[in-house]
């Protein structure tokens, strides 16, 4: 490889890695905005699982998925690191609201919904945010 190309390839990789440090209001709030929904979904694929139902195994393995697929795209708005610190924060917070109890109702009361639709639609979201950001 020719100094001018491992330049070249050094250059862009530096570009990548350090594209997410420009990251904006609106970008780290829908970042945010994964990172609950990831500690949600983690949440509630343990709850499940913990009920030992093979009924709901596939209920408790979707959840799951979305968990990953939450910090996977809040990772792509700030850094893999950031967000696998700001799911971990988001799910103690979770954990201290919800106490000793093993309900999931008010966590779901909150995020179901929203994070439904946040995953399904993420550019939509984060328009909002950058919209709300102007």
């Amino acid at each position: 490889m020719s100094h001018k190309t491992a330049l070249s390839v050094f250059v862009a990789i530096g570009l990548f890695s350090s594209a997410n440090v420009f990251a904006g209001p609106a970008e780290e709030a829908f970042s945010a905005e994964l990172q609950q929904c990831a500690a949600y979904y983690q949440i509630s694929s343990e709850a499940i699982g913990a009920m030992n139902a093979p009924q709901m195994a596939a209920v408790g393995g979707r959840l799951k998925q979305s968990a990953k697929d939450a910090e996977a795209l809040a990772a792509q708005y700030s850094s893999a690191q950031d967000a696998e610190k700001g799911v971990a924060a988001a799910r103690a917070e979770m954990l201290e609201t919800m106490g000793n109890s093993k309900s999931l109702a008010g966590l779901m009361s909150q995020y179901k919904d929203s994070c439904k639709t946040i995953l399904a639609e993420p550019q939509k979201r984060l328009d909002y945010w950058i919209m709300a950001n102007m």
